[in-house]
C-alpha cells in the first residue's frame, strides 16, 4: 500500500508541474496593448466546518484603484458573468480553481476589490445556500451591507501588455454564521486574493480516517493559517496556491490526537511531496465553550514546547447567542521535523504541549483578546465569556 501511495505521489507532483506552468500565464500578446494588462481570477475554497454544501451565486467582480472608492464612485473596472455563475465552494479543494475569466485594465496599482452575488429571491430563492451535515438546504443570507459586493482590501500591479494571475481563496468555515435556533444561516465572507502560485505541498494520510474527515493545513509560526483542504476519498490532499516559504503543516480529525509536521519547506514552481502519513490514534476531548459578541472569530491555539503555535480549530461565534463550543483533543499531539519524500517522518508525542490551549478572539475594529485555558481532561468543560469594549 504504502509503495503504491508513493508511485501516485510521484505522479500527481508531475502532473501539477505541467497543469501549473501551462496555467501560470504571464506576459505575452494576449496580455493586452502598451497601456493596458489583463487581470486573471478563479476562486477556491478552504474546508467548510458541518456543511455538505456551501453555494454561492457570483455576478461580477469589481476592482478600483482606490481603497475608499465607493460603489457609485468613477474609475471601476468590473468582470461580468452573464450569466451568473452558482458554485458549491466545498468542490473547489484540493487545489481545484473555477475560472471567472479575464479583466483587460489600465495599467497601475488596484488596492480594492468587490465580489458582488446575487441575491436570493424570485426565480433564485437559493440562489446562495448552505447544506448543513444531517440537515436539508437552505437559503444563506447575505447582509444588505454586502449588495453592493464583498469588499476585499488588494495590492496588485496591472503592467503593460502583462497578466496578472490571482486566486479568491474562500474560507467557507470561518465565513458561514448560524443564527441562533432559528436555523438561518448567514453569509459574512472571508476571502483571501492571492497571487496564482504553482508552488505548495502534496501528500497523503490514511484514507480510513482521511477521506472527507481530516483537515489539513499549512500554517504560520505563530498559527496563522495560508492554506487549508480536505484530503479526498483515497486520503489524497494538495495545499495549492501557497507563497513560497515555511509552514508547519498540521492534520486535525474530530476525536483524533493532532498531527504535526514542522519546517515544510514550499519553493517557487515546485510542489512539495510529503510522504504518506497514518494519523495519531483516538484521543479523549475536552469542551470548550466560548461566549462573544456576533461576529468574533474564536480559534484554539495549542502552543509546541519546541516554539510555534498551531490552530486546532477555528470558527465564528453564533449570530444571534455569541456562543460556540470547541471539543479539543487532551492527548499530546504528534510532532515530526520535515523529511524529503519518500523518507518516512517519524512522528513523537509533545508532551509538554498535552491538553494546553489558548483561546483567541478576534472582532474587526478591536486588537485581539487572549485567554489560556486551564489544562484540559477527558470529559471535561470549561466556559470563558469574552467582552470587548
Amino acid at each position: 500500500m504504502t509503495m503504491k501511495l508513493l508511485r501516485n505521489l510521484k505522479l500527481a507532483v508531475g502532473g501539477i508541474l505541467i497543469a501549473g506552468l501551462a496555467a501560470c500565464g504571464g506576459g505575452g500578446g494576449d496580455g493586452g496593448s502598451a497601456g493596458t494588462g489583463t487581470l486573471r481570477l478563479a476562486v477556491t475554497d478552504a474546508p467548510a466546518c458541518g456543511y455538505d454544501a456551501v453555494n454561492v451565486t457570483i455576478q461580477k467582480v469589481r476592482v478600483h484603484q482606490s481603497i475608499s472608492a465607493g460603489e457609485t464612485d468613477p474609475g471601476w473596472s468590473e468582470l461580468t458573468l452573464n450569466p451568473a455563475v452558482r458554485l458549491d465552494l466545498l468542490g473547489l479543494t484540493n487545489g481545484v480553481l473555477y475560472e471567472l475569466g479575464q479583466l483587460p485594465l489600465p495599467t497601475g496599482k488596484y488596492t480594492q476589490m468587490r465580489l458582488v452575488l446575487a441575491a436570493n429571491g424570485g426565480a433564485q430563492p437559493l440562489a446562495n445556500s448552505v447544506w448543513p451535515t444531517d440537515g436539508k438546504e437552505v437559503a444563506l443570507k447575505t447582509p444588505s451591507g454586502q449588495q453592493s459586493g464583498v469588499k476585499a482590501n488588494i495590492n496588485i500591479d496591472i503592467g503593460p501588455n502583462q497578466m496578472a494571475d490571482f486566486v479568491l481563496d474562500f474560507d467557507a468555515c470561518k465565513s458561514i454564521v448560524s443564527a441562533g435556533a432559528s436555523g438561518q444561516y448567514l453569509l459574512k465572507p472571508v476571502v483571501a486574493v492571492i497571487p496564482r502560485y504553482i508552488s505548495g505541498v502534496l501528500g497523503y494520510v490514511d484514507p480510513a480516517v482521511g477521506g472527507g474527515v481530516a483537515g489539513v493545513s499549512l500554517q504560520q509560526s505563530d498559527g496563522t493559517i495560508v492554506k487549508a483542504t480536505t484530503p479526498d476519498a483515497n486520503g489524497k490532499f494538495l495545499l495549492q496556491p501557497v507563497a513560497p516559504g515555511s509552514y508547519t503543516l498540521v492534520m486535525t480529525a474530530p476525536g483524533r490526537t493532532t498531527a504535526v509536521v514542522t519546517g515544510v519547506p514550499v519553493t517557487a514552481q515546485t510542489v512539495t511531496p510529503i510522504a504518506p502519513i497514518a494519523l495519531p490514534p483516538p484521543s479523549g476531548t475536552a469542551t470548550a465553550t466560548v461566549t462573544a459578541p456576533p461576529d468574533t472569530l474564536v480559534r484554539a491555539m495549542q502552543p509546541l514546547t519546541i516554539g510555534g503555535t498551531v490552530e486546532v480549530a477555528g470558527q465564528l461565534v453564533d449570530g444571534v447567542t455569541g456562543g460556540y463550543s470547541f471539543l479539543l483533543p487532551v492527548a499530546a499531539p504528534w510532532v515530526a521535523a520535515y523529511a524529503p519524500a519518500p523518507t518516512a517522518l517519524v512522528f513523537s508525542p509533545d508532551n509538554g504541549a498535552a491538553a494546553h490551549y489558548t483561546l483567541r478572539a478576534s472582532l474587526s475594529g478591536y486588537a485581539d483578546k487572549v485567554v489560556t485555558l486551564p489544562a484540559l481532561t477527558a470529559g471535561s468543560s470549561s466556559t470563558t465569556n469574552f467582552v470587548f469594549p
